[in-house]
């Protein structure tokens, strides 16, 4: 691998450039369950680079081009959802949100076939036929490789709270799993989907992934699948944190958030040598409760050592990186990440409705409360 060729893709100047990948189920109107048409839909969409495939047929991912804000990353992904619909409309199906899919069986899945994703389930067995969950991943561009490593390392203080707003998926195969993210759970049992540990240097990140190509842990780069990644091919930071989101107001925010993230550290790390040093273990602790508790929970700050409520951490991460929010237009989110808090997320949103019309009702509520218009 050339470190030059690497440090060149980052050295492109694109101000903190968006991308923004979702992935949906693709179910059947008149069951709720899932159903592959993933070939299908491959043949059909206007434009297949703004398209692919997941490891399972029954799975469908959009991404966009590169965007310069959250507002216009919000108008491609509302057009991916609306062309899904119209093809859905002639093809018999219909996509549904969720992090997971409330009642599919992972025995009844039928993988993708092609040289990567044969690669993945010959690797993960009877786990990767688990792996039915959708996320939103989202990439902000960095312009410098060094940076961007410093900004992966402060920056993995924030995953719990990000994870805990966009909480979406407590079921799974039939099951109330007692967690909110129960798809944090599952795509868990595949390797290198941690929080990574700190990462050294942008020369040493370059060694680490030689070395598991060398050794057959992955074949490409993207095989690393952490939970914010630095992304080889692209000069970017991929959160890949989150579960997928019916509304397209609460993707606004998660997008916002993660570019004002990165746009506020990227300053930071700049001038503070001692801020990418945090307890790993505490980190990891949080993140455990931000997936299977409520905002009352109280966790520890990995960063300072504070004893705070769940709720009141997701504020210091807005106090955080308020000025680059407002910079970049888009303070308007503090507004949904409010109505989060006090209102549930859409794992909450799920909870009610099963309570009262049933998990087997479930399913239908998921195709038909997408948002395809912002």
């Amino acid at each position: 691998m050339s470190i030059s060729k690497y440090r060149e893709i980052y050295s492109q100047k694109r101000n903190y450039s968006i991308g923004v990948e979702e992935e949906f189920m693709i179910c059947d109107p008149s069951t709720g369950l899932l159903i592959d048409k993933a070939d299908e839909i491959m043949s059909l969409v206007s434009n297949k680079d703004r398209y692919s495939y997941e490891l399972l047929l029954s799975e469908i991912e959009t991404n966009t081009p590169i965007c310069e804000t959250a507002d216009e990353s919000i108008e491609f992904l509302s057009k991916q959802r609306t062309e899904l619909k119209q093809i859905g409309g002639k093809e018999g199906f219909k996509i549904g949100v969720s992090g997971t899919h409330p009642l599919a069986r992972a025995s009844e899945q039928n993988f993708v076939s092609n040289n990567s994703y044969n690669w993945v389930s010959d690797q993960l067995q009877y786990y990767a036929k688990r792996n039915i969950t959708f996320s939103t991943h989202i990439h902000i561009s960095v312009d410098d490789p060094d940076r961007a490593i410093k900004i992966t390392n402060a920056t993995r203080r924030w995953i719990p709270a990000l994870l805990a707003i966009s909480t979406n998926s407590p079921f799974f195969e039939g099951s109330k799993t007692g967690f909110k993210s129960s798809r944090t759970m599952q795509f868990g049992a595949f390797p290198k989907t941690n929080i990574p540990v700190k990462i050294d240097s942008f020369d040493s990140y370059i060694s680490l992934v030689e070395q598991l190509i060398e050794t057959n842990s992955i074949q490409k780069t993207r095989q690393i699948w952490w939970k914010i990644r630095p992304h080889l091919d692209y000069g970017t930071l991929e959160y890949r944190i989150c579960d997928v989101q019916r509304s397209l107001k609460r993707t606004k925010m998660l997008v916002a958030l993660t570019q004002a993230l990165v746009h506020s550290y990227d300053q930071k790390v700049r001038i503070n040598k001692n801020i990418e040093d945090m307890n790993y273990e505490i980190l990891n602790d949080a993140f455990w409760k931000s997936m299977r508790f409520g905002f009352d929970s109280t966790i520890t700050d990995c960063f300072d050592g504070q004893k705070i409520s769940l709720k009141n951490y997701i504020y210091k991460m807005i106090d955080n990186i308020y000025p680059s929010l407002e910079e970049l237009g888009n303070s308007d989110v503090i507004e949904t990440v409010e109505d989060i808090l006090k209102n549930g997320t859409e794992a909450d949103q799920q909870l009610s409705f099963e309570k009262a019309n049933g998990i087997n009702n479930l399913p239908y509520f998921l195709i038909d409360n997408v948002d395809y218009k912002y």
